[in-house]
């Protein structure tokens, strides 16, 4: 039979295991990778707006200038829309700025093929490279301007967000879609659910960007939504719309834990 003081040495290790382990329900991001980034968009990012996310004006979203547009490898036709990454300068220190500073951004664009230009010679963003086509801000705190084009080493990270999910209702009687922003945790979304107060649960389709639609008549109800991030964890807000909701608008929802 095993001594008091060794039962309590067994407890006390696996109570100091799981304190280490990765906490359940928390994305915890992604391996470091390499890419290349550039830049567009002018030095304000004015012309990062709107973009195949479908997040619209940025700045009022709360996305600001941490931004960037991926290339094909990276989009994964839009559903990355949404998901965070940390970028650093990698490899070139005649433009990487001292130090390897990192960014931040969130995934709100796409940066598309050139096929008439060489992957390796203006067509950065061709498949299968993976590319960072960074808000211009965002490029000149890891590279000097002149570079153009540098390295980058980056990886996937939990987003963290101010306050909760926000679900955007436009459309009209038979068609509703529903922009979903600020989300945390993985960031992105694979799978949106919706329901009404006098309705079960029903899938939405994902039309474009992070606009999911249902074709469902919701008019007058107050609705509910169930977001599934890439992570597989999902986050149901209940009643977040009420009864007299009306379209155009916009509603906060549960986020996810960081």
């Amino acid at each position: 039979m095993a001594s008091p003081s060794l039962c309590f040495l067994a407890s006390l290790l696996s109570f100091l295991t799981l304190v280490h382990a990765r906490i359940p329900g928390v994305f915890t991001g992604g391996p470091w990778q390499s890419a290349h980034a550039t830049f567009y968009g002018g030095s304000d990012a004015s012309g990062t707006m709107g973009g195949a996310c479908g997040y619209g004006n940025l700045y009022s979203q709360g996305y600001g200038v941490n931004t960037a547009a991926l290339s094909t490898a990276l989009f994964n036709n839009g559903l990355s829309c949404g998901a965070c990454f940390e970028i650093k300068c990698a490899n070139d220190p005649k433009w990487c700025h001292s130090g390897s500073p990192s960014i931040f951004i969130t995934a709100t664009n796409f940066c598309p093929p050139n096929y008439a230009l060489p992957s390796d010679n203006g067509g950065w963003c061709n498949p299968p490279r993976p590319h960072f086509d960074l808000a211009m801000p965002m490029f000149l705190k890891i590279a000097e301007y002149r570079a153009g084009i540098v390295p980058v080493s980056f990886r996937r990270l939990p987003c963290r967000k101010i306050g909760g999910i926000r679900f955007t209702i436009n459309g009209f009687r038979y068609f509703n879609l529903v922009l979903i922003t600020n989300v945390a945790g993985a960031g992105d979304i694979v799978r949106v659910s919706i329901k009404g107060s006098k309705t079960g649960w029903m899938s939405m389709s994902r039309n474009w960007g992070q606009n999911w639609q249902s074709n469902a008549v919701l008019v007058g109800q107050s609705l509910s939504f169930r977001v599934t991030g890439s992570d597989r964890r999902t986050s149901t807000s209940w009643n977040v719309a009420p009864a007299n909701w009306q379209f155009g608008q916009t509603f906060s929802g549960r986020n996810y834990r960081v």
